[in-house]
């Protein structure tokens, strides 16, 4: 296993990314800061090649019943955990790579240490 700084903690604060392009020679990695948890996911969007980590960060919308329901709640739980693709939109979530439009799919996500002000990135050589 290999290990690369790619940023100080400070250079991304909660709810932001930063891109780190090129990433070993390919498209790249995003590394986001989701309530103060580091993590890293590469910039490529398994359904068509889109450049995944450029799109816009959410929440999971959930609903006590269906949302044209009278008294139907609708909420936002986990701010800047989902990251959509720019492309088509397909979500991810960011802590597990794991896609919510078919959960047969994944983007590949890297280990995330912090040691001291550096935010370092753990692949394989």
């Amino acid at each position: 296993m290999a290990r690369i700084a790619v940023a100080k903690v400070s250079d991304i604060p909660p709810g932001q990314r930063e891109i780190v392009v090129p990433f070993r020679g390919r498209a790249g990695i995003g590394v986001f800061n989701v309530a103060g948890s580091f993590y890293a996911v590469r910039n490529i969007c398994p359904h068509k090649n889109g450049p995944l980590c450029t799109g816009t960060l959410t929440g999971r919308v959930t609903t006590s019943a269906p949302p044209a329901a009278q008294g139907a709640a609708i909420s936002i739980d986990g701010d800047g955990e989902i990251l959509h693709c720019p492309w088509h939109q397909w979500a991810f979530e960011i802590a597990t790579g794991r896609c919510l439009v078919d959960p047969k799919v994944r983007v590949k996500t890297y280990p995330v240490e912090i040691e001291g002000d550096d935010v370092v990135v753990i692949y394989e050589d």
